[in-house]
């Protein structure tokens, strides 16, 4: 799943090549992923990108108020979220042949005065991208609830101590709730669970001042690295350049790169779920003792 980093990135590259250009076609291929119906996606024809930008892991393209078929007005928003299986395909010269629906992996194609365009494509059988177009962003209640961004100045040692004592959970689940913390995933919460050398299933309640600072210091550190790698990426590496970016998360059986950068002798583990995976390193993080790989698996503090 794309997650703050990706997203961060795939924002900054789209608004790089479609700022400014013109839509001249918006074709729906999954129609499970339009998710609102007025105004209908014709309505964005002739407007303007004017901004690209992210709340969390959501994509938001503003374009312009006045397009050819309509005159002034309110500037609409078309906002994505890739879910877990979606991504961005750019090309510098969009297909000539319309869209089918349902008879490919793309869920939406946009056109551009240039030729160029960009469709929202999604593998896999199971359909979760979600597309919207709204007048304001905060119409879309998956981001006016969303919490803090945590690289954002509101993002505080305070701050993030008083999420952490809000209620009794594990710290994954935690760093992973997009109403807490904007655009963590499950990749990089392993990332930021393995530098802060903290187990997964550590209960937030835990986490006296000491431990909140340095899982303050993890979280900001782990993905300001993680969008300084990605940004200037083309949209097609920038899954590669996850990839090999992570230090622990799909690494099972791999020898631990130590979360101070030394090698620590261990092997990355993994805990299986019904539908997901965490990796962590049992020296590193659980001081040796390995997790249950089953879901009511014992808290280690």
């Amino acid at each position: 799943m794309p997650e703050l980093p990706e997203v961060d990135a795939l924002a900054s590259f789209l608004r790089a090549r479609a700022g400014g250009r013109a839509v001249t076609g918006v074709e729906v291929g999954t129609i499970s992923a339009l998710k609102t119906f007025s105004p209908a996606p014709e309505a964005l024809v002739g407007r303007r990108v004017e901004d690209v930008s992210r709340h969390g892991k959501w994509i938001d393209l503003t374009l312009s108020a006045e397009g050819a078929t309509t005159g002034p007005g309110t500037a609409p928003h078309l906002v994505t979220h890739l879910a877990r299986a979606g991504w961005l395909r750019w090309s510098e010269q969009s297909p000539r042949t319309p869209l089918r629906p349902g008879r490919s992996p793309i869920a939406l194609r946009v056109r551009l005065d240039d030729g160029s365009g960009f469709d929202l494509t999604e593998a896999g059988t199971r359909k979760r991208l979600a597309v919207h177009i709204v007048a304001d962003p905060a119409e879309v209640p998956a981001i006016a609830t969303l919490g803090v961004e945590p690289l954002s100045g509101e993002f505080t040692i305070e701050r993030l101590g008083d999420l952490l004592a809000a209620r009794n959970q594990q710290v994954k689940g935690l760093l992973r709730d997009q109403g807490t913390i904007a655009g963590i995933g499950n990749a990089y919460s392993d990332e930021i669970l393995h530098a802060a050398r903290m187990s997964p299933f550590a209960p937030t309640r835990s986490f006296d001042a000491e431990r909140t600072a340095a899982l303050h210091h993890a979280v900001v550190g782990v993905l300001g690295d993680a969008v300084a790698a990605a940004t200037g990426q083309p949209a097609a590496e920038l899954k590669d350049a996850k990839r090999r970016g992570m230090r622990v998360h799909g690494r099972t059986g791999q020898p631990c790169p130590g979360a101070d950068g030394t090698p620590c002798g261990d092997t990355v583990h993994e805990v299986s779920f019904a539908d997901s995976s965490l990796q962590y390193c049992p020296t590193c993080q659980t001081g040796g003792r390995p997790l249950a790989d089953r879901r009511m698996s014992r808290l280690l503090r």
